[in-house]
């Protein structure tokens, strides 16, 4: 069935959810910047993604990590992508539908980056003896809010594993451009607003990229490449489920 044949009851330019997500971003980026130069207290390391080994885990994170943001870059690209991408799909779907959208694949996003750093670190597990390992799970948060890692290249991947943070919105974002894609396969996209490419070319493009950029894992690369390919993953799982229960999803 083709998309074209869709006529929502209203269109809105800022529908509620899109509008909301928008509000609660930049309230918890600004209440962090103002904590942290204020009381030198950095709130991700409560509400950002931790590895489920690291003492600063916390089973809510899967959720508070979407709603973190580590510079205005990142979070203007992700808000400005969430509105671009996501009024269209909160008025095609409804506001429910696009609420659960979001938070299936932003936790898919978070649940997929906890698994793919969970097989990493079962492959460095055994490049390091059991007392060097016992010396990073009690010091290593320690010396990486220091600004340090571990000498060995081994214990300071380890070490930046199971500490370090994920914060973010774009896993999330990923599954909602994931879902653009899906259902305005032909509609023109405008890289850099200068090159044109149909929106399913878009997301192959994009999604190729982070699956190469992932696999590469540069020493150099702090974007959690995997959490995005994740979005997306969960993204085209629920779709599929609906369509199947729904002939009328489109």
């Amino acid at each position: 069935m083709s998309y074209q044949q869709y006529r929502p009851n209203s269109f809105s330019l800022l529908p509620v959810v899109v509008k909301n997500l928008l509000i609660i971003n930049g309230l918890f980026f600004l209440t962090t910047e103002v904590v942290k130069g204020q009381f030198n207290i950095d709130l991700s390391d409560n509400l950002g993604l931790h590895y489920f080994t690291s003492e600063n885990f916390r089973p809510w994170q899967l959720v508070s990590y979407m709603f973190m943001h580590g510079s205005i870059m990142h979070i203007f690209f992700n808000m400005f992508a969430l509105w671009m991408f996501g009024n269209t799909l909160e008025n095609l779907w409804g506001s429910k539908r696009f609420l659960i959208y979001y938070m299936v694949t932003g936790i898919g996003a978070g649940l997929i980056q906890l698994l793919v750093t969970h097989f990493r670190l079962m492959n460095l597990y055994s490049q390091i003896s059991p007392e060097s390992l016992d010396h990073i799970l009690t010091q290593g948060t320690e010396i990486l809010q220091e600004g340090k890692n571990f000498a060995d290249p081994i214990a300071g991947e380890i070490n930046g594993l199971i500490n370090s943070v994920t914060i973010g919105a774009s896993g999330a974002v990923f599954g909602i451009l994931l879902a653009f894609g899906m259902l305005f396969p032909n509609t023109m996209l405008y890289i850099y607003f200068a090159i044109p490419i149909k929106a399913k070319w878009f997301v192959v493009l994009y999604g190729a990229v982070e699956l190469i950029s992932g696999i590469a894992n540069s020493a150099n690369d702090n974007v959690a490449h995997f959490a995005h390919l994740g979005g997306m993953l969960f993204g085209f799982i629920l779709i599929k489920i609906w369509q199947k229960r729904n002939n009328h999803f489109y």
